[in-house]
């Protein structure tokens, strides 16, 4: 495109970059010594550099010796759980829960979860994501910490059966109140905490409003064998079929983990009406010992996507999106005994597009394209560790980190350039919050928000 004489400055132009491309197959590709052209939030084009020399912009960034990627997704956390970072290590699922996470939750504030939002939304920006999947308590903290951070997310407000009616209520009521807010980067769902905590009759009328509502469902599910395992023994279903039965299914619905799905669950997931996909946070799987993974292959040979996720810090220990992708490789290389599934390619695709149709905002991010809103990373690939490239796919998915993102943007914004955090003061954040640890933290009450026990 030749701008006129007359035609207005463009907001942001990056060039001098190589750009991460997509197909009509959904092959990803690189242009090199590419410009990318931002007006409104919107890509306006993408092209060769020399095309927009003399352009007039709003900003410039010099981009040589990058690589522009869609915004990375984090596709399920609870971000105010930052704020619980190292708190329950080398535990078993029951103990984690029941111990101490469980216990410290029934302290939470609203204070509590927006300074722990803070922190996570500062750790994502500076680690190249864009956007992520919340599912937590006191919500509307989180909204204001969205909206703030310039960040885009997927929010929804957890409940459990234990807290009766009002907890299903509250969190339909968040969802309609935010659905659509800071300019259009928030999105929301319906947000059942998992079916060994959430039962039928609650499951079935969350169903009913989602579809009302025209909400998604995010939920945890089949997290692991012992989940499965458990449900079958006492109820002689798997949770997929509890899905299933309670019209979960015919909704659209974001799956947690995942990891105890088991063969006879994929009919179901395939023939689901709604749109299903899941979740998957390889980091915390490994550290809880669980047995399996996610099994990513055969829900990608029945058409479920599955994005890239971290769970929350509190079980991970970071939000670093950039390990999921690379562990995800890796772990299913290893599950299936073939170096040659999940090449770096394929983790790319799961890192972008397969992540944007998790959260389903396919269309709108995952790609680097013309009327996708702007939301990128610019990776720095000067580092030793990332010379020489030989392929460059696999410099980014095995040799780069989170720590050579070093510019993010969304919707047109810059909220992270040339390392410098713009939208979040994380030393106010991290005093205060270090003043509130002690009260957060006790566990004397002998309290907890729920029983862990399936």
């Amino acid at each position: 495109m030749t701008p006129s004489a007359v035609e207005s400055p463009a907001g942001l132009i990056i060039t001098g970059c190589t750009v991460l491309t997509h197909d009509d197959q959904e092959e990803t590709g690189f242009l090199e010594n590419a410009a990318v052209v931002v007006r409104d939030g919107v890509v306006e084009e993408v092209t060769d550099a020399g095309a927009v020399a003399g352009r007039a912009a709003d900003e410039w960034i010099d981009a040589r010796g990058q690589v522009a990627l869609p915004g990375l997704i984090n596709c399920h956390t609870h971000a105010p759980m930052a704020a619980l970072r190292g708190l329950a290590e080398d535990l078993p699922t029951e103990a984690w829960f029941n111990d101490v996470v469980w216990p410290v939750e029934s302290n939470l504030t609203e204070r509590d979860v927006t300074l722990g939002a803070r922190l996570a939304c500062a750790e994502m920006i500076r680690a190249g994501v864009t956007c992520f999947a919340d599912h937590y308590f006191h919500m509307d903290a989180v909204a204001e910490v969205v909206a703030a951070s310039g960040m885009r997310a997927l929010l929804g407000e957890a409940y459990f059966s234990s807290q009766g009616p009002q907890g299903r209520e509250r969190s339909l009521e968040f969802a309609l109140r935010h659905r659509g807010a800071a300019g259009g980067r928030i999105t929301t769902a319906l947000a059942p905490h998992a079916p060994y905590t959430v039962d039928d009759a609650d499951l079935a009328a969350t169903a009913e409003l989602a579809r009302a509502h025209g909400l998604p469902v995010h939920l945890h599910a089949a997290e692991n064998r012992d989940q499965t395992e458990a449900s079958l023994a006492r109820h002689g279903v798997t949770p997929v079929e509890v899905l299933h039965r309670t019209g979960i299914l015919d909704t659209d619905v974001l799956i947690a983990h995942g990891t105890g799905i088991v063969e006879s669950d994929l009919p179901l997931l395939a023939d689901a009406r709604g749109r299903t996909a899941v979740a998957t946070a390889p980091r915390g799987y490994l550290k809880f010992a669980w047995p399996t993974t996610t099994p990513v292959r055969a829900l990608r040979d029945i058409g479920v996507p599955v994005g890239l996720a971290t769970d929350g810090a509190a079980s991970n220990n970071s939000l670093d999106v950039w390990e999921s992708m690379a562990l995800t490789s890796l772990i299913q290389k290893s599950t299936e005994g073939d170096p040659r599934w999940m090449t770096a390619r394929q983790a790319l695709h799961h890192a972008t597009l397969q992540s944007a149709r998790a959260v389903d905002l396919e269309g709108s991010v995952g790609r680097i394209a013309p009327g996708h809103r702007a939301d990128l990373v610019l990776v720095d690939l000067t580092g030793p560790h990332t010379q020489p490239v030989h392929d460059l796919a696999a410099t980014l998915v095995h040799s780069a980190r989170a720590a050579d993102v070093r510019t993010t943007v969304v919707d047109g914004r810059i909220l992270m350039r040339d390392w410098r955090l713009l939208t979040v003061d994380v030393p106010g954040t991290v005093r205060e919050l270090d003043e509130r640890l002690p009260a957060l933290v006790d566990r004397g009450h002998g309290r907890r928000i729920q029983e862990y026990d399936t």
